[in-house]
């Protein structure tokens, strides 16, 4: 094991981190950490009695030395006066299994080092700091003891730095503000950073990867990042309404802090980190969680052919319902979602759903024989919780509305918290009505107990405007997928649209954090009044690129019945994989990925570019040697264009091998997907769409 402990408990001794440049005076290495393969180290480090640490890459700075500790409410702050008084190290190389996921099997192979610090003065304080170093990238995160004089701790921030020691490009979202994650990116210099979500991807100009988030968010608030100078950031936590940010009882431990390092934007999509930093599977049996695709009442209401509220245009009716269920049946698509079957969507529901009635439909809706009309036909509902940023309202009819579901046979349901951040209602019963943001202490409390008793009853969460993902499915594997980023309900809106450039920057940005309930496949590319800047080729791709274990087929059933070319691609392609990768990309430019469909033999490619056509020439190395392959190729037409001529579009089939190589042509703003499918199993027909 190649791990150097410099200095035992508190003694000094000389060391440095290579071309540090700030501060002026280096701190001294206490202690250090390579990863396995001896790619990243980790110098843990005391400067004046403050602890810091530092990352390099093959013996070149990635991270300067950065401070460690805390601001405490009503007591001093946990930095200064420390000392090195423990260390431990150990090794781990183990293999586990995700039951559902970007690839079947995880390898987790790292170096642990934890660290002891103590206060020297008057109130004798420590804590723990446990970092592991993998060869992609690090985690650390905080641990409290039970101790007499830091029992009942409450942190108004984390004094944790990332001083990131080159500049670069930066691609970020806003944190503090009142879309909660559904922004654009931006896309400055690493100087020109503000407040950000993470994760948040940065390229160094020497064209290192870097990409901080966290993993194993539990009972804690969710960590912003805010730049206070040049390259270094500082954690800033989402604050809870009490004025503090997070209120914990000792022994605890904090979320991990992380950085995913790598050569490339494809490396970096491909890493585990936050996955592996995660507790394993808590749930045992999760057989019960089906990926699969959906049809639902949903598009309808964005493009204003439909209502949520009741009345004239109400799109949560019996005979509509049962519509889609009719279309989810012929085409071999396993659920229906329906929107608005429940009462409370009259009026101003938006950040206020004290209305809403979670155990009851609407008088137009009937909810048991809809339930039973899918059942005939083999097709399910998926359950709808809106809670219009009600939490606490919804918290008081939780066990009583997922007790409905689980009697109707329901196993999936999509939550909602449509209201402006920092307006999630709480309410505690003592009178007084308190406004929490959607990813506080509060706010990650919640969304776990949803999840929880969404697992007592077999059920599957998806919530929307959620609390951002930080590798917590692994945990609980029933958490299949959420929001946290903009949809394509913002191509129907058109308040702007979301560029070309758009999903290319979501893959290397929003989607490390884990899967997105992105709802591709908008075949008809018309919006609410405009149309959509994409090509139809590019709505395909998305099923592949955009990854989320239960895929939405969200446009009408009549324009997919008017595009049954297009229609197949969506029939076909599979949701979960056996392994996933990413051949070739640059954030917010264009991606090419493929994943091989869990449990068979099939591979599917997506590429997209941003709104500049590409020539791609993708290797298909990643087929079996020693098989002939039918490639069904979905891709941009003659003269496809996203803005201008965005129904061009083109299918054909050709046999492939190992060896050769695809030439995927991308038109601007375009896309391609294809399915390769064995010429001893190729067959006209073959349905992916797992009921």
């Amino acid at each position: 094991m190649t791990v150097r402990i410099l200095c035992v408990l508190g003694a000094l001794c000389a060391g440095s981190v290579a071309s540090a440049l700030e501060p002026p005076k280096k701190p001294e290495i206490v202690a250090s950490v390579e990863s396995p393969g001896g790619v990243l180290r980790i110098d843990v480090g005391l400067d004046e009695n403050r602890a810091s640490y530092a990352v390099s890459r093959l013996g070149v700075p990635v991270i300067l030395p950065s401070r460690l500790g805390f601001l405490l409410r009503n007591t001093e702050k946990l930095d200064r006066n420390l000392q090195l008084t423990a260390t431990a190290t150990r090794e781990s190389d183990t293999t586990w299994e995700l039951p559902w996921g970007e690839r079947r099997f995880v390898r987790d192979r790292h170096r642990e080092l934890r660290v002891t610090f103590t206060e020297t003065q008057r109130l004798e304080r420590s804590f723990d700091v446990v970092f592991r170093a993998f060869d992609d990238g690090i985690g650390f995160r905080y641990e409290f003891p039970d101790q007499p004089n830091l029992r009942d701790v409450v942190i108004d921030d984390e004094l944790t730095e990332f001083h990131v020691a080159a500049p670069g490009t930066a691609w970020w979202i806003p944190a503090g503000e009142w879309n909660r994650y559904e922004y654009l990116y931006n896309r400055t210099s690493i100087a020109e950073v503000g407040q950000v979500h993470t994760p948040v991807t940065m390229r160094l100009d020497g064209g290192l990867h870097l990409a901080f988030h966290e993993a194993a968010l539990v009972d804690y608030s969710a960590m912003w990042l805010r730049r206070v100078e040049g390259g270094r950031f500082r954690a800033q936590l989402s604050p809870a309404s009490e004025g503090w940010k997070v209120r914990r009882r000792a022994p605890f431990q904090t979320p991990w802090r992380t950085i995913r390092i790598a050569d490339s934007a494809g490396a970096l999509y491909e890493s585990d980190l936050e996955l592996n930093l995660n507790e394993p599977n808590a749930l045992g049996d999760v057989s019960w969680v089906v990926p699969s695709k959906y049809v639902g009442v949903w598009w309808e209401m964005h493009i204003g052919t439909a209502t949520w509220s009741t009345g004239r245009k109400h799109g949560a009716t019996t005979r509509n319902a049962k519509r889609h269920i009719d279309f989810a049946a012929k085409h071999g698509f396993r659920g229906v979602l329906v929107e608005g079957w429940n009462p409370g969507w009259d009026g101003q529901w938006f950040g206020d759903g004290n209305d809403f009635d979670f155990t009851r439909p609407t008088p137009g809706f009937d909810l048991d024989g809809v339930v039973a009309y899918a059942r005939e036909r083999g097709v399910r509902l998926v359950g709808h919780h809106e809670t219009g940023a009600a939490v606490s309202h919804y918290e008081r009819q939780l066990g009583a509305a997922l007790d409905l579901y689980a009697r109707l046979g329901i196993d999936q349901v999509k939550t909602g918290y449509v209201g402006d951040a920092g307006q999630a209602e709480r309410d505690d019963g003592d009178g007084v009505v308190r406004r929490e943001w959607h990813d506080g202490q509060w706010m990650s409390n919640h969304h776990l107990r949803v999840v929880r008793e969404a697992a007592k009853r077999r059920i599957a969460v998806n919530p929307h405007e959620p609390i951002k993902d930080t590798g917590l499915r692994r945990t609980y594997p029933n958490w299949v997928a959420r929001e946290g980023a903009r949809g394509q309900e913002y191509m129907a809106w058109g308040r702007p649209q979301n560029p070309p450039e758009h999903e290319p920057t979501l893959v290397f940005t929003r989607m490390l954090s884990g899967p997105m309930d992105f709802t591709p496949g908008i075949v008809s590319l018309m919006g609410e009044k405009e149309p959509m800047p994409s090509t139809l080729a590019r709505q395909l791709a998305q099923y592949v690129v955009i990854y989320s274990p239960i895929q939405m087929v969200p446009d009408l059933p009549e324009h997919y019945e008017a595009r049954p070319d297009a229609l197949q691609f969506i029939k076909d392609v599979a949701v979960d994989w056996e392994q996933t990768r990413v051949l070739n990309g640059e954030v917010g430019d264009f991606v090419t990925i493929v994943r091989r469909e869990r449990g068979g033999d099939e591979w599917f490619l997506g590429s997209v570019t941003d709104e500049h056509g590409r020539v791609l020439d993708v290797p298909l190395a990643f087929l079996d040697a020693d098989r002939r392959y039918v490639a069904e190729i979905y891709r941009d037409g003659e003269g496809a264009h996203y803005a201008s001529n965005r129904f061009a579009f083109a299918t054909e089939r050709r046999d492939v091998v190992s060896t050769d190589t695809l030439r995927v042509v991308l038109a601007p703003g375009g896309g391609q997907a294809v399915r390769f499918v064995p010429v001893d199993r190729q067959g006209p027909g073959v349905n992916r769409s797992s009921r």
